[in-house]
Formats: C-alpha cells, sequence, structure tokens
C-alpha cells in the first residue's frame, strides 16, 4: 500500500491539556505557616535573579572632608594634651611671696639704680609703707622667672629704655583700693617723647585686673569692658602714679574705676593724665584652675 494510507489524520484544532498547580498552590505549599499578608509581602519582593550594581566611588570632596575631619581632631586633641600638660607644669613652679618681691630685684644700671632708689624713698611710698592698712609688693617679680620672658609687660617691656623697674605696689584689702609707683623709658612713646597710649590703658587694665581680683569668688578674672579717657599728655622718662578702686562686686562681676597721674615733687600737686573705668567678670570655670593663677596675677 501507499505509504499514504498509513498517516493517521489528527485534527488541526486538537490542543493538548497538562494539568499543573497554580502559583498560588505553590506558594501556600512553600509557606504554609504564613499568615496571609506576609506571603503576599513574600511574592511581591521575590525576584527570580539580581544583576550585581557596581556601589559608586566616595567623590573626591567627600574623601577630603573626611580626611580634613581626622585632621583637625588629632590637631586639637593634641594641642589640648600639650596645653594642659604645660599647665600642670606651671603650676609646680614655685611663687615668692609679697615680702621675697621687695629683695628680688637688682638694678643693672646707674639708671635703674636711680630710679630705684627715687621710687623707694619717695614721700608717697614711705607714707603708704608706713600705713599697716597697705601692703608693699611688686608683682611683675612674683612671676616665676621661667616664664617671665612671656609677660608682655613683666618681660618683653622691662629694660632700661621702657618699664626700667619693677613697679612697686600698695595694697589696701580693707578699701579695695591699689596705689602702683613706676617710671617709664623713652621706648614706650608713640609720638616722640610721649608715652603710647595704648600701653598706658595697658598698665590700667592691668593694674584694675590686680584691684579687681581679690573681690571675686576666685580671685581671678578677665577684662569684660575697659573705658579710656586721656586727659593729658603723658610725658616719656616720668615717674608716674596709678590709684585703682573697686567701686562695686556682685557675684562674679567687679567694677573698678581708676587713673594714672604724675609723681608729684615736694610742693607740687598730682597731674591727672588717664581715667578708666572697667567691668572685670570672673569665668564659671575658674574654681578648676586652682588658686596658683591667682597668685600670679596679684
Amino acid at each position: 500500500m501507499p505509504s499514504s494510507t498509513f498517516i493517521r489524520a489528527v485534527p488541526t484544532t486538537t490542543r493538548l491539556h497538562a494539568s499543573y498547580p497554580s502559583t498560588k498552590a505553590l506558594s501556600l505549599a512553600r509557606f504554609p505557616s504564613l499568615p496571609p499578608v506576609t506571603r503576599s509581602l513574600q511574592r511581591r519582593y521575590q525576584t527570580v535573579g539580581t544583576a550585581y550594581i557596581q556601589p559608586k566611588p566616595r567623590s573626591r570632596l567627600r574623601r577630603f572632608l573626611g580626611f580634613a575631619s581626622i585632621t583637625t581632631f588629632a590637631v586639637t586633641a593634641g594641642f589640648l594634651l600639650g596645653a594642659a600638660e604645660r599647665y600642670r607644669s606651671l603650676m609646680t613652679l614655685p611663687i615668692p611671696t609679697d615680702e621675697e618681691t621687695l629683695v628680688a630685684f637688682t638694678p643693672s644700671d646707674e639708671l635703674a639704680q636711680s630710679v630705684e632708689e627715687h621710687i623707694r624713698n619717695h614721700p608717697l611710698s614711705v607714707s603708704l609703707r608706713e600705713d599697716p592698712a597697705y601692703t608693699e609688693s611688686r608683682p611683675y617679680l612674683k612671676i616665676p622667672e621661667q616664664i617671665r620672658s612671656r609677660s608682655l609687660t613683666a618681660g618683653t617691656l622691662s629694660n632700661s629704655k621702657g618699664i626700667v623697674v619693677p613697679p612697686v605696689a600698695f595694697n589696701n584689702k580693707e578699701t579695695n583700693t591699689l596705689v602702683t609707683i613706676f617710671y617709664l623709658g623713652p621706648n614706650v612713646s608713640g609720638h616722640p617723647g610721649l608715652v603710647h597710649g595704648g600701653f598706658l590703658a595697658t598698665l590700667l587694665d592691668e593694674g584694675m585686673g590686680r584691684c579687681a581680683f581679690p573681690v571675686l569668688p576666685n580671685k581671678i578674672g578677665v577684662t569684660a569692658n575697659l573705658n579710656i579717657d586721656y586727659r593729658r599728655p603723658a610725658m616719656a622718662n616720668s615717674y608716674f602714679v596709678m590709684r585703682a578702686q573697686v567701686v562695686k562686686s556682685e557675684g562674679r562681676k567687679a567694677w573698678i574705676e581708676a587713673h594714672i597721674e604724675t609723681l608729684p615733687e615736694e610742693g607740687q600737686e598730682p597731674v591727672v593724665l588717664v581715667e578708666a573705668k572697667s567691668l572685670f567678670v570672673e569665668p564659671k570655670q575658674a574654681a578648676a584652675l586652682g588658686d596658683k593663677l591667682h597668685k600670679f596675677a596679684n
């Protein structure tokens, strides 16, 4: 027979059907214990495959900022540790008493010797020295010699052409007044022959602080305000007197008034050259500094 007789005709409309479990049935079979909501979330976030995504490298700016932050932290920590070490070493230095400062200075030349004798024997010095209410001292010499050169007034400007001899101070703790006698040479001038106004302000600020500290709770403070009125020129190569007094104190604050005048010779009246008013405030951290810083300043 021809081969065509053995071919079985199959209708083209016939389809083969297979029975497969539904996706829902598979899900229930795989996670039978999960509640419907959890299974729904599980389906939502399942993926067949995940492509690897290369992370973006950090920008140069971010890397620089990170490096700068680490460097700043390291430098600051080192600075604070170094400052703490220096402060600890400073606190171990011996501080002379008021009496010791009176014999600690030796004039280095004829000018210093002459100035020293004139201040010591002047009638104002003699009268204050004989008054039991006043205590005599030389504050610049209370700063230990090892660190005195770092002080503007007690170190840098203390020489034969500046502050020729350490000023002599008389302090009255009952009235909170301070009288300081000193001599200024030619190298602290602004205009030739005239003491620089800024330097006079520095001396006033320093003297008023020394007057204010004893009335503050922890005996130390900083200048919060300073007002200066210049009345007359202050001539270089001359003797001067600074008078300061506490006019009001309240908690961590002290208000001071002061002026600088000429040191009068016999038969003369003093001439007021500069007047000042100031406010000193004790830092909140003053109690942690101890009392040696107060001794340096006084």
